[in-house]
């Protein structure tokens, strides 16, 4: 890579800004400053003219910061440049040579791939001088039986064996002895023992139990990530998550659990258990918010751009939330950790027809007086939904 490849891609960046520029009214027009909404219908335009994507978090990093330290990798070079309507990377450098600037169809690798690709030649080099190398055969000194030819019958073994012959009574120690010389030893390993008991008294009289959770409605697994909080008096309270379909399983020797149980789609459920005689494993039913699930359901429906299903769609979400609202967009990234929508802004975007609303998860969701106050959501890259 060169500081020349590094402003090359500098020139493709305000192209692409160009290109978009053309069809679109984004929220500004210098590429570096657009978020959210804007970057959503960016990605669409580029997957509907050149076939592919890039990830919310490389968009950050290689359009946000100008000018950039390190160039993107050549498939997202190749997939931009055919985007502002050149055939490829190499293609749109050779379309804006600067003065002096000597361009060889070789410049399309990195310095890493060309380092790659030498150590492989060098490999294969070595491997072949190896295989064509002649095996050198293997002498083997041949024995000369006559030189040391000898047999058991020829050769004398003086051998002085004695004998130790010892008593009965040294052979035998007396038990009192063994006793009273090992004593400390004993003495050492019961005290261990009861340390270990001690030490580890909890874990031995822990007693596990699983809760599982269902619809109460559908009788279904529960569609949410719950938030359960432990209450335990004069401690703090301590949070679990647990994913869909999951069974929560806890470990106590206390007599009594209180749980709280939270999610989005389902009203609040607090939970008392006496654990004296209570079974090892448990189905807890969860009431199912049917405000919140029509509100999730009307965000993440497909209308398939027809203009009718799209009109209703906006008309239901009007009647579901507050104008008031506080609507937030969580992203995986440092320099936007989170960004506040209003009600229009986030009808708006979840009725735009973009394959981005497939990835749409609600985070967490807040009704009052029969509206929805607060809606937290957040759209996972394509790169995160196939992990």
């Amino acid at each position: 890579m060169t500081d020349l490849d590094l402003l090359h891609f500098e020139q493709l960046k305000k192209e692409v800004q160009a290109q978009y520029l053309k069809e679109y009214t984004p929220s500004y027009d210098d590429i570096s400053k657009w978020k959210g909404i804007d970057i959503i219908y960016f990605q669409e335009d580029l997957r509907k003219k050149a076939k592919g994507n890039i990830s919310e978090k490389s968009f950050y990093t290689y359009f946000k910061n100008s000018p950039v330290t390190k160039l993107p990798r050549i498939d997202m070079l190749n997939l931009l440049s055919i985007y502002t309507g050149y055939d490829s990377w190499y293609e749109f450098k050779k379309q804006h040579l600067f003065a002096g600037e000597l361009l060889q169809q070789d410049q399309e690798l990195s310095d890493e791939e060309m380092e790659d690709l030498e150590k492989t030649l060098e490999s294969l080099s070595n491997f072949s001088k190896t295989k064509n190398k002649p095996e050198k055969t293997a002498e083997t000194a041949q024995e000369n039986i006559d030189l040391q030819k000898s047999t058991t019958e020829n050769q004398i073994v003086n051998q002085n064996k004695k004998l130790k012959i010892q008593s009965d009574s040294e052979a035998i120690k007396p038990k009192k002895n063994f006793l009273k010389k090992n004593a400390w030893a004993f003495a050492t390993s019961i005290l261990i023992l009861i340390t270990g008991i001690l030490g580890f008294k909890d874990e031995i009289f822990l007693k596990e139990y699983k809760y599982c959770f269902t619809d109460a409605d559908r009788g279904t697994s529960v569609i949410n990530t719950l938030e359960i909080k432990v209450i335990k008096e004069n401690e703090s309270p301590i949070l679990y998550r647990i994913k869909p379909g999951d069974c929560f399983k806890y470990s106590t020797k206390d007599k009594v659990l209180k749980m709280e149980i939270r999610a989005p789609f389902y009203e609040y459920l607090e939970v008392n258990r006496t654990l004296e005689n209570a079974p090892g494993e448990e189905m807890i039913e969860l009431k199912p918010d049917d405000y919140k699930m029509a509100v999730n359901y009307f965000s993440v429906k497909d209308a398939n751009g027809n203009p009718e299903q799209l009109k209703q769609k906006r008309k239901q979400l009007e009647n579901l939330i507050s104008n008031n609202a506080t609507i937030y967009q969580v992203y995986d990234n440092t320099t936007y950790g989170i960004e506040t929508l209003d009600k229009q802004k986030y009808i708006t975007l979840v009725t735009t027809p973009t394959t981005s609303l497939k990835n749409l998860s609600v985070i967490e969701m807040k009704k009052e007086n029969g509206k929805i106050i607060s809606i937290k959501f957040k759209i996972a890259s394509t790169d995160e939904k196939n992990k």
